[in-house]
């Protein structure tokens, strides 16, 4: 792999290094939800608890959904070629935008299973279920606030949705212990307690399954990035001899990474020559700017008025 970086512009193995930790750290996600489910079936078959066994039941399917976002950042981590010159970044939240579908399928599941439980009769859960829930909602909390981390570091719109996937995760957990206790605290006839928590749930892992769907969908669409941004991308530019000013400045992100179009004016009785490496002096400021990780610049340079 080094030898394969050595081979690419700088820029570009940066947006690859990027890619591969943070696709390493899914899954090491998906390991987590391996042993959860693990834990969380048993407990709930063991406990009578059907709110721990549906958790269970879900940190499974999350495993599907955490090796799409898994795929998707190896995707995003090649650099470009023939086919695809502005590389392959758009399939980073392309998979986060399937990822938030799956979200929602997961509620429904969960709401129809819970409705179902709440009309059938069964056994209380045992109490031992708590600590069990409570350690696994400090180690979904814990997971979430560090993959929301390392979305933020790497620009990430799939980590960041993964982390609001695993935060949902815990909120479920939450909800089901909040339901299991009331079901022990309070005894015979509030065997489904935890049934309605899981069924609470659902609107919280829905408000956060459009969040999800939001912040992929704005990526796809090429939304416009923060003014904040924008305005940093202008300054690398005129820092850049020759610059005297700046018109349009369209910046738009790709993956881990971002694509600028930028106007620039200069002396208009400068040679073609002079202002073309004008042009090649911001385009590399830019990508050599590992502050607002840019793959590719586009420059157009016109006279000052």
């Amino acid at each position: 792999m080094v030898g394969m970086l050595s081979e690419i512009p700088l820029h570009h193995a940066a947006t690859q290094r990027r890619a591969e930790a943070s696709a390493r750290l899914v899954l090491r996600g998906i390991f987590l939800n391996a042993v959860l489910a693990v834990v969380k079936i048993a407990g709930g078959i063991f406990g009578h608890t059907y709110a721990l066994i549906a958790d269970g039941a879900e940190s499974m399917i999350d495993i599907l959904s955490s090796l799409l976002v898994w795929m998707g950042l190896r995707v995003a981590a090649q650099p470009p070629d023939e086919d695809h010159p502005y590389g392959h970044g758009k399939a980073e939240p392309l998979a986060a935008l399937a990822v938030a579908v799956f979200i929602f399928a997961i509620a429904g599941w969960i709401g129809w299973s819970a409705i179902r439980e709440i009309m059938t009769p069964h056994r209380g859960p045992h109490w031992a279920t708590l600590p069990l829930m409570a350690g696994v909602v400090a180690v979904k909390m814990w997971f979430s606030a560090r993959m929301n981390q390392a979305g933020e570091a790497a620009g990430s719109t799939g980590l960041k949705v993964e982390a609001l996937h695993h935060y949902s995760d815990a909120v479920t957990s939450a909800a089901a212990f909040v339901g299991i206790a009331i079901a022990v605290w309070a005894g015979p006839g509030y065997e489904m307690a935890d049934d309605w928590a899981a069924l609470l749930a659902c609107g919280v892992i829905l408000f956060n399954g459009v969040i999800m769907f939001n912040k992929a969908l704005a990526d796809v669409m090429d939304t416009a990035v923060s003014a904040a941004l924008e305005n940093e991308i202008r300054e690398v530019a005129l820092d850049v001899p020759g610059v005297q000013a700046l018109d349009k400045c369209r910046v738009r992100k790709s993956g881990l990474s971002h694509l600028v179009d930028i106007q620039v004016r200069v002396d208009g009785e400068l040679t073609v020559r002079a202002g073309h490496d004008i042009a090649h002096a911001v385009k590399d400021a830019l990508l050599a700017s590992t502050r607002h990780a840019v793959s590719d610049v586009s420059v157009h340079i016109e006279p000052m008025k």
